[in-house]
């Protein structure tokens, strides 16, 4: 009885696809205002609401998941993580300024979609954020943005479609692998450059090179 109680308890107490996607947006915004914020620090804080796994999995697509060695499977995945991560938290750094009104939360089954509009300066626009649960106690994850009706699952699931086509899996890899390396060398200079910036901010000289 006290186990049942219990359990219901923590059920209930369990956040909701809205809150999950007000207290992600806060962090995020809290993060990308903080000084010396890098895409790497953004990256870690949205990991935690963001199922980046999930999202390349779906734009995959479940028919070409199947035929993958558990080899496979995990490079993609962890090659996929290390793109998207960096990806969207790249995006978080330029809309850290951004005022985000919450709409309505629609809930069936194990899937969720959680209405929002974002306004940027004098632009609004809406994203949705598609959420999912592995098991009905999971707690609620997001795996989708669709932002102004595009939905990223659908974007990346069209790139690849047409790379299988042309490369097979091996050749899609590769690709990923080298946008990948791409976006983090840009990533990793732009934190190099910032954190140049703050501290020749913070002696009073400059952040170039001494001569």
């Amino acid at each position: 009885m006290i186990a049942s109680l219990l359990a219901a308890t923590l059920l209930a107490a369990a956040p909701g696809p809205l809150s999950v996607v007000k207290s992600g947006n806060a962090d995020v915004q809290k993060a990308a205002n903080a000084p010396g914020a890098t895409v790497e620090s953004l990256a870690s804080v949205v990991e935690k609401f963001v199922d980046f796994q999930e999202l390349a999995k779906r734009a995959l697509g479940d028919k070409t998941w199947a035929t993958l060695t558990p080899a496979q499977r995990k490079d993609f995945s962890e090659t996929m993580t290390g793109l998207l991560r960096a990806s969207y938290a790249q995006k978080a750094i330029g809309q850290a300024q951004a005022e985000v009104k919450y709409g309505k939360e629609s809930v069936e089954g194990t899937e969720a979609t959680v209405d929002t509009t974002l306004t940027l300066k004098k632009d609004q626009i809406p994203v949705d954020y598609r959420l999912y649960k592995s098991t009905a106690k999971s707690d609620w994850r997001i795996y989708d943005v669709v932002t102004d009706e595009v939905s990223l699952v659908d974007t990346y699931k069209g790139q690849f479609q047409k790379l299988l086509s042309t490369k097979g899996f091996d050749g899609l890899l590769s690709t990923l692998k080298t946008k990948r390396a791409q976006l983090e060398k840009e990533n990793a200079a732009q934190s190099a450059k910032g954190a140049s910036g703050a501290a020749g901010s913070a002696t009073g000289g400059s952040a170039g090179p001494t001569k």
